[in-house]
């Protein structure tokens, strides 16, 4: 890997986009088991500057500035003092509302510019996706006005004041801690962001959710409303619930398969290390038994028993080493460079472990019995699991961040198939960016090398379970014609068109091709999407549909998770089975030829 060239798969460009998909997918997909995206070292070093400098050392160069608790460098003194947490959380959150948190830079298909978020939301005229506009009042339509570009500043508003006021004392501060210096953020500066966040959400889905709004809202609520003890106690439980949460989401065969291409690209992991993940690589890159262990040992159980015992242990040298086993379970992720890049959550977790369970352990006054109203508990822990729970059994309802499925590998996907000339239409759009390949021949790439690039988001989602589906419904639908389309993985199609992903498939679903639609008429075949929903915990189908453009939803069916399991990621034995539920009766696929033959009946 150079420090400023990317690692390409060794063959010729211009040839290797002459090749059918399938071919096309087995060079990438073996190529990401060696050598992950195979970005230049100067793109992870940019990744560490962003971290360290501004996420890490300016957040607390801010919090530390203007909360009396010491200088930055005077960790001793500020480590566990509540408002560095209360900021830090804030911090966080207007890092991710901004759009340079997670989900920012080349690694989700930010090229140039590096992210999109606020470049979008405060733009009046770019698409919003409003989660419920039949329900609720005055959020129909999908076009950003004024009102809206107003609401995002005053989130982004209300968060830096409450960051830069100081603190302010309590008598339940000063009664359990009498030492501390900083005080608490007034509940009126978490009660603001808080509601605007709720009403931006109601406009507009995907602000909210790159807020991560599902895990700092609740944090902004309890910080509003409690006492200091009743506060501590309850963001103790709002942190084992996300962990505790994403840990029985991957109680599935899914996480395995997320475990490989993610250590694959870990930039400081040994190649040997990396292909140690899949069973006989480049031939067979099922997940190998590290793989399994890495999952579902050292990831889902660690991530269910660990926070438990944070949670009810008394005895404080346990309590330690199980605060230690979380940090070091956050630093893991982060050192993988995830698709997603949640860098800054995992290290503000990182943190909150610390801070929480460290600095305030249960056998000190901090346990769920401590709590002063204890009938509240159960109400508290009622709300924070309503999504959650609701989610793992309807996902169609609930997006995968409120239900807490984080990078669990169960997720809500999407494949888009363009016709040749339709991407370019995407330009079209009211966005302040140009087409992915665009960005990347504006840094240098040739057009060969930057579709090559772009089609390593696909290799990617292929060696995950529902890539597998996808793609075998693409091929199933479209014949031999999908060797003459742009494939595109929609993930980074909907980076583009709203400005924020985080491996999110409902917000590229029908309700944003509809909106794409009205304002860029596809003809029928122009724009064809592969969509299907995450699997419910209970049943072991996956629902799927497939959505043409112009004629909207054709085809929905099914297919079974456990017929994914032992395929290969470029389907050499054929598409896994499906069993088609309901086909438009006007609209439906003629079989194709190589030569191209057939068409839409």
């Amino acid at each position: 890997m150079a420090f400023k060239t990317p690692v390409l798969p060794a063959v010729d460009p211009e040839e290797f986009l002459r090749r059918p998909f399938s071919e096309r997918l087995k060079v990438l997909s073996t190529f990401w088991a060696g050598n992950g995206f195979g970005s230049p070292w100067v793109l992870h070093l940019i990744y560490i500057l962003k971290l360290v400098g501004l996420s890490t050392i300016g957040g607390l160069l801010v919090v530390t500035a203007t909360s009396d608790v010491g200088g930055l460098l005077d960790v001793g003194r500020w480590w566990d003092e509540p408002i560095v947490y209360q900021k830090l959380v804030l911090w966080v959150a207007l890092l991710e509302t901004v759009g340079v948190g997670g989900a920012w830079g080349p690694l989700t298909g930010h090229f140039k510019p590096m992210y999109g978020g606020a470049r979008y939301w405060l733009r009046p005229g770019t698409i919003r996706l409003p989660p419920w506009p039949r329900v609720v009042p005055f959020t129909r339509g999908d076009r950003r006005g004024v009102v809206d570009a107003l609401l995002y500043s005053a989130v982004l508003a209300a968060l830096a004041v409450a960051i830069v006021l100081p603190g302010a004392g309590t008598a339940a501060l000063s009664a359990a801690r009498p030492q501390v210096t900083g005080g608490l953020v007034q509940p009126v500066l978490f009660a603001v962001p808080a509601v605007l966040l709720v009403l931006l959400g109601l406009r507009d889905k995907v602000p909210f959710l790159a807020a991560r709004g599902e895990q700092y809202v609740p944090v902004m609520v309890v910080c509003a409303t409690l006492d200091f003890t009743d506060m501590i106690i309850a963001a103790k439980l709002i942190i084992v619930i996300v962990w505790v949460g994403a840990a029985v989401s991957k109680f599935t065969r899914h996480f395995s398969f997320v475990v490989p291409p993610m250590v694959s690209n870990a930039p400081f992991m040994p190649r040997a290390v990396r292909l140690g993940h899949y069973k006989n690589p480049p031939e067979d890159l099922r997940p190998s038994g590290l793989a399994h262990f890495m999952a579902h040992v050292l990831g889902t159980l660690a991530e269910f028993a660990v926070p438990l015992v944070l949670l009810f242990s008394t005895d404080r040298e346990l309590t330690l080493v199980a605060v230690a086993c979380m940090v070091l379970f956050h630093l893991f992720i982060t050192s993988t460079f995830p698709l997603a890049v949640p860098l800054e959550w995992n290290v503000l977790f990182a943190y909150t472990a610390i801070f929480l369970f460290a600095g305030h352990p249960a056998g000190e006054g901090y346990g769920l019995l401590d709590f002063s109203e204890p009938w509240m508990l159960p109400v508290i822990a009622g709300a924070l699991l309503f999504l959650p729970v609701l989610g793992n059994l309807r996902p169609d309802l609930v997006s995968f961040l409120p239900s807490m499925r984080q990078y669990a590998g169960n997720w809500a996907s999407a494949v888009w198939a363009m016709a040749p000339g339709a991407e370019e239409r995407l330009n079209e759009l009211p966005i302040p960016v140009e087409t992915h390949n665009r960005q990347l021949r504006a840094l240098g790439y040739s057009a060969p090398e930057a579709e090559m690039a772009m089609q390593m988001f696909i290799a990617w989602r292929s060696m995950h379970t529902q890539g597998k589906g996808l793609l075998s419904v693409a091929r199933t639908y479209l014949g031999d014609d999908l060797d003459t389309y742009t494939v595109r993985e929609g993930e980074i199609g909907a980076n583009l068109v709203v400005g924020w992903n985080f491996g999110d498939g409902h917000l590229h679903d029908d309700q944003l091709i509809e909106a794409m639609q009205r304002r860029l008429g596809f003809a029928p075949g122009e724009l064809v999407v592969f969509w299907v929903e995450s699997q419910p915990i209970h049943r072991p189908v996956q629902e799927y549909f497939v959505m043409d453009a112009a004629l909207g939803i054709v085809e929905r069916g099914r297919w079974d998770v456990r017929d994914l399991v032992d395929r290969q990621p470029w389907l050499p034995d054929g598409p896994v089975p499906l069993q088609v539920t309901w086909r438009h009766p006007r609209h439906h696929p003629v079989h194709r030829t190589a030569n191209g033959e057939g068409a839409l009946a």
